[in-house]
């Protein structure tokens, strides 16, 4: 297969990187599903770019999926859902996580758009293979 030329391999880490978005905020399920059915159509010497841009959005979707299954435990740990500990909870939670893996993907979004690429810290995975 050839090498994805660089501006399809920006156009890749861009579009991974908006699906990293939508999953996060508007399609949980069918965003994921797309960022890793395109990582595996990717050819194995495709784009760097997007490879890199494409295991973000992948490593950032799996902490983004853990930590909400560790909000939805803290919640029954608290009361369960008819507690008034969950607004608080929910509360806490969207400002502060929510908020920050959506900045991490504005950011990630950013460095795709200007054709370089970008690690998310914390969650991110090293881009060099």
């Amino acid at each position: 297969m050839p090498r994805l030329a660089g501006n399809e391999g920006r156009m890749l880490a861009v579009i991974a990187e908006c699906l990293y978005l939508a999953n996060i905020s508007m399609a949980p399920i069918l965003g994921f599903a797309i960022i890793l059915w395109l990582y595996y159509r990717l050819p194995p010497k495709g784009s760097d770019l997007a490879r890199c841009h494409l295991r973000q959005a992948i490593a950032g979707s799996i902490w983004a999926g853990i930590l909400l299954i560790l909000l939805n435990a803290v919640i029954l740990l608290l009361g369960g859902y008819r507690s008034t500990n969950t607004l608080i909870t929910l509360v806490l939670y969207f400002f502060t996580v929510h908020s920050a893996l959506l900045l991490v993907g504005m950011a990630g979004l950013a460095n795709a758009m200007a054709g370089k690429p970008f690690v998310y810290p914390l969650i991110g995975r090293p881009c060099h293979d």
